[in-house]
C-alpha cells in the first residue's frame, strides 16, 4: 500500500469513528481529491411531509467535500469555511451516495464540489463548499481504533 493509500483508509477509519456516524451508518471510500459517501434511506431520515431531510443531504454532501480536501492535506484537519446547497428531489427510499471532488486545492484552501444521486442515479442534490487548513493535528493511525 502507498503512503497515499494509507492516508486515505486512515482517514475513512477517522470518519467511521465520529460519534454522528453510529446514526447515519455511512460507507466512505477516499482517493486522491475525492470521496464517495452513502448511506441507506431510513425513515427516522425523513421530514414532515416523509421524504429525507435536508440535513442528511448537507451532511453527506459537506462530508464528502471535506474528505475530498483532506485527501490532499496530510497533517492537519480542515475545516468548512463555508459550503452552498441545492436540494433537488425529494428521495424516500433505496440509498443516497455523495461524491466529492476538488475544483481548486492547494495554499490554505481547497473548493470542493459533491454531488448526491438517489439509486437510480438521479442527481438529488449539489453543493460547493470552501474547506481550510486548521491547526487540529491530523490524529495519528494508533490512536483510531480499528472497524
Amino acid at each position: 500500500m502507498t503512503d497515499s493509500e494509507e492516508h486515505y483508509r486512515h482517514l475513512e477509519r477517522l470518519y467511521l469513528t465520529a460519534p454522528t456516524n453510529a446514526y447515519y451508518r455511512p460507507t466512505i471510500r477516499i482517493g486522491n481529491g475525492t470521496a464517495e459517501i452513502g448511506v441507506e434511506v431510513r425513515p427516522d431520515f425523513f421530514h414532515f411531509a416523509g421524504a429525507v431531510h435536508g440535513a442528511v443531504y448537507f451532511t453527506l454532501l459537506d462530508d464528502a467535500g471535506f474528505f475530498a480536501a483532506n485527501s490532499l492535506v496530510r497533517d492537519v484537519m480542515v475545516l468548512t469555511s463555508n459550503f452552498t446547497i441545492h436540494l433537488l428531489r425529494p428521495v424516500t427510499s433505496g440509498q443516497i451516495t455523495a461524491k466529492g471532488k476538488i475544483l481548486n486545492g492547494g495554499g490554505r484552501q481547497c473548493l470542493a464540489e459533491a454531488h448526491v444521486t438517489d439509486t437510480q442515479g438521479r442527481l438529488v442534490g449539489h453543493g460547493v463548499g470552501t474547506y481550510v487548513r486548521s491547526k487540529i493535528v491530523l490524529p495519528t493511525a494508533t490512536s483510531v481504533p480499528p472497524r
